[in-house]
């Protein structure tokens, strides 16, 4: 299974009160989060993760990386420092990404896009970074934890239902 997620934010000590997530403390943040990637995906599963993974000056990458679950992507984002960007946990990292599952393809960045490659012939781009802020548009979709009810998705997830629509959150610009 191939799954996806954005903006964990572990160990940033700014998470909390700028997204307003709903946890006591980053421990308690983190843990959780960690919790659910784990439930959701199993140690053979492939994993894009679309930026802002760590803040790395509160924490250590390389043992974060080993204790989540999945072969792991990054596809780096505004708040990844190179401590992120060099530890040895990712199977790849780079700024953009075009993968296809079953056909689709899908354009994966850090950032939403207004136009991406083949979006005329219906190709999906996912991204990060909004916090599920944005306007939706057709075939875009927002991955980040706080669209995602912190936890990663699968295509899937994101299509199902929804063909034609939304990027995630509520819909309204307020978030998710």
């Amino acid at each position: 299974m191939i799954y996806f997620t954005s903006d964990t934010h572990f160990s940033d000590p700014r998470v909390l009160a700028i997204d307003r997530r709903p946890f006591s403390s980053r421990a308690e943040h983190d843990e959780v989060l960690v919790d659910l990637w784990n439930a959701t995906v199993l140690p053979d599963d492939e994993l894009w993760h679309l930026g802002d993974f760590m803040w790395a000056r509160q924490g250590e990458p390389d043992m974060l990386l080993r204790r989540l679950n999945g072969r792991k992507h990054l596809i780096i984002g505004n708040n990844d420092p190179d401590t992120v960007i060099r530890a040895t946990g990712w199977a790849s990292v780079q700024h953009y990404a075009e993968i296809r599952i079953d056909g689709q393809m899908l354009v994966l960045c850090h950032y939403p896009f207004r136009t991406w490659n083949q979006m005329g012939r219906k190709s999906i781009n996912l991204h990060g970074h909004s916090h599920g802020r944005l306007k939706p548009m057709p075939r875009q979709f927002d991955v980040g934890v706080d669209a995602r009810e912190f936890r990663p998705v699968t295509l899937e997830d994101l299509t199902a239902g929804r063909r034609g629509t939304t990027s995630g959150g509520r819909g309204d610009g307020q978030g998710g």
